[in-house]
């Protein structure tokens, strides 16, 4: 039975990951941490360190807010506490840093989407780039989302840039943005403009546009209900205890 503590259990994305655990015959919720939480059915603490102090844990499940999950991490992985994170905000170098924390033979897992469906969209993606000359990033999330851009849009321009290289787009950029509506062209992540739309109604969409003379080609992925998330999540955990060191990416564990 594996032994799991989630951070932000009380969250929308944490009280998914507890319906899905508990719903699991080979795994357990033995602890839940939140600093605003109400009771549960199982053990809350405050922080990481009062959890980790009182349950024996074997993975730590981690959706709580980019200036939280750092902190969450520097506690668990030196503690020998197999991690599955789903926050983003967190750059490839800080979970660089923090994986070198580790003790040895932990693991910390971080996919930027969970869905197999946006791992497709980013495998399809990659396929694409070498053949287009423009791409462009659109994603749509809902209203209290904490990032701009996504964690999931961020690795897709990262992806179609490693695939195009050296290709670089042509089309007009931040210089044609009128004074007064800087930013209309989106951000730059490794050269792919960028575009969030946050807005009431959407859980999780993106799109990715690719042009070339006389055609385009759009991919989308749609998130309808949080609960398509937890196939992904239940494998990060019944997962990391094979492997150690730091694992981006869905894709890694679906091959």
């Amino acid at each position: 039975m594996i032994r799991v503590a989630v951070a932000g259990y009380a969250g929308r994305m944490g009280s998914a990951v507890v319906d899905a655990v508990t719903a699991a015959d080979d795994m357990e919720v033995v602890c839940g941490i939140d600093p605003h939480a109400a009771e549960a059915a199982f053990p809350v603490f405050e922080t990481v360190d009062a959890a980790l102090d009182a349950a024996e844990v074997d993975v730590l499940v981690d959706f709580t807010q980019p200036d939280v999950v750092a902190g969450n991490l520097a506690v668990a992985l030196p503690r020998g506490v197999d991690c599955v994170v789903g926050t983003t905000g967190l750059s490839n170098e800080a979970l660089q840093e923090l994986a070198a924390t580790a003790a040895e033979g932990t693991c910390l897992f971080y996919a930027p989407n969970f869905t197999t469906g946006a791992v497709l969209m980013m495998e399809f993606a990659r396929a694409a780039a070498p053949y287009f000359p423009e791409a462009e990033v659109i994603e749509f999330h809902h209203c209290n989302k904490k990032d701009a851009p996504s964690g999931t849009a961020v690795r897709t321009a990262e992806i179609i840039a490693e695939a195009r290289a050296p290709r670089m787009s042509e089309a007009p950029g931040r210089e044609t943005e009128m004074p007064g509506a800087q930013g209309a062209r989106g951000a730059l992540v490794d050269g792919v403009p960028v575009h969030s739309v946050r807005s009431m109604g959407f859980v999780a969409s993106q799109e990715v546009v690719f042009g070339s003379l006389g055609q385009t080609l759009t991919i989308r992925h749609d998130s309808w209900d949080r609960t398509s998330y937890m196939p992904g999540v239940l494998l990060g955990i019944r997962s990391v205890g094979e492997r150690d060191g730091i694992v981006v990416g869905l894709e890694n564990l679906m091959a």
